[in-house]
């Protein structure tokens, strides 16, 4: 049985099937394992993280005077932090399709890559940053989103483990970019929430190849040299010409908690701006999306329910909400199985509610078989999603059902 406890009452000999928190506040990259050293457990007080999910089958329970939430009261507790991403609306805007947009995108995000591995080696040899390289990529990435956001967005998450730097930081100034926008943000604020979601993470060029793309776990000295790439990261851009505050900021925080159990300083609450608030949340659905060199990436739909899992504590709420309203409680290419018995991929948010995207339906359970593709939207339809299927289970390939 899975329940979920506090850190402060771990004890050797519990299974642990899951952290509540990104990989990235902790320095296991073991999914599962026995509770055996009393380092561990150490480890596990001091590194920020709070809850954790033990597997009674397979280990130690609880005292019977400690509270565990069951799977099912985390579920709904899930659910209900998700639905209230309904009450953002947004602004409506006129969007081109998904398929126009689409090639566009594919190069502008081509060419991001290119300057951004430029700047940030740039960057690695010691050199102030030339921001004019970069600027007017930012400003179309800002178009693009602008034109249809799930274009960009989609071809954003395809990275590997050797380019996830680099494409990690063109991400996240994508997601910067409409979320400000999702907001109600200024226009003129959104050129700047993409700068500083390309530069947040320019100090991991300072950090040694071997620790950064370690492919197992780190030990207690290796994860505090990680942890120094905020600050790292500060140092580079306060000595770079035409560097705003906001990316100042950003860099410097997008590593801390609304609880104060973040780094580098452990700033919580109002002490945090709204930039660091966004950058945080952008920064991480990125994160556990993507392949990484120790760990594959979580399914679109997978990553935001686990958020709003780690949520209380983590991230503003009202900011998390808004980047719900934005990416979807279904993202763009996310394998969905309809009351029908039929398969779908998610191709685009509706503007009715997180729940009926528009979807291109391709497969049927039913005889096992492809059924002639067509793009039904949810929020016109009778068809209803009756839940999300793991990709792997099936073998499609659906980046190019999506069409990127």
């Amino acid at each position: 049985m899975l329940k979920k406890i506090q850190v402060k009452d771990v004890k050797q000999g519990m299974f642990l099937q899951e952290i509540c928190g990104s990989w990235m506040d902790h320095p296991f990259w073991k999914k599962s394992f026995t509770l055996t050293d009393p380092k561990d457990i150490k480890t596990l007080n001091e590194c920020g993280v709070h809850e954790i999910w033990i597997d009674t089958s397979k280990g130690l329970d609880v005292d019977s005077a400690v509270a565990a939430q069951s799977e099912e009261d985390q579920k709904n507790k899930i659910e209900k932090s998700l639905q209230q991403a309904e009450k953002f609306t947004p602004k409506a805007v006129p969007r081109v399709s998904l398929q126009e947009e689409v090639n566009r995108a594919r190069h502008i995000h081509s060419r991001s890559k290119e300057a951004v591995t430029s700047m940030f080696q740039e960057a690695r040899m010691g050199r102030a940053l030339q921001l004019s390289e970069v600027t007017s990529l930012v400003d179309e990435i800002g178009q693009s989103i602008a034109r249809n956001p799930e274009a960009f967005l989609s071809l954003a998450r395809l990275k590997t483990k050797d380019n996830y730097t680099y494409l990690h930081s063109v991400a996240v100034c994508a997601l910067m970019i409409a979320l400000g926008k999702q907001m109600g943000l200024e226009e003129d604020l959104l050129q700047d929430l993409g700068m500083a979601g390309l530069l947040h993470d320019v100090g991991k060029m300072m950090i040694p190849e071997e620790v950064l793309n370690k492919p197992g776990r780190l030990t207690d000295e290796e994860f505090t040299v990680i942890k120094n790439h905020p600050q790292r990261g500060w140092d580079i851009l306060k000595g770079s010409p035409g560097v705003n505050d906001m990316a100042l900021e950003v860099c410097l925080h997008h590593h801390e908690k609304m609880d104060g159990s973040g780094y580098p300083d452990k700033q919580s609450g109002a002490a945090l701006t709204l930039f660091a608030r966004m950058g945080a949340v952008c920064d991480v659905y990125d994160a556990i999306t993507s392949v990484r060199c120790y760990k594959p990436g979580w399914a679109p739909a997978e990553a935001i329910r686990k958020m709003a899992e780690w949520q209380e504590g983590h991230f503003d709420a009202t900011v998390f909400h808004a980047f719900v309203k934005m990416i979807g409680i279904h993202p763009s290419g996310t394998l969905i199985k309809l009351k029908s018995g039929r398969l779908a991929v998610v191709m685009e948010q509706s503007e009715k509610s997180l729940l009926t995207p528009v979807v291109k339906v391709f497969f049927s359970t039913k005889s096992n078989a492809p059924v002639p593709q067509e793009i039904i939207d949810l929020s016109k339809s009778q068809e209803a999603i009756q839940c999300v299927e793991n990709p792997e289970k099936w073998g499609f390939d659906l980046k190019q059902l999506v069409g990127i």
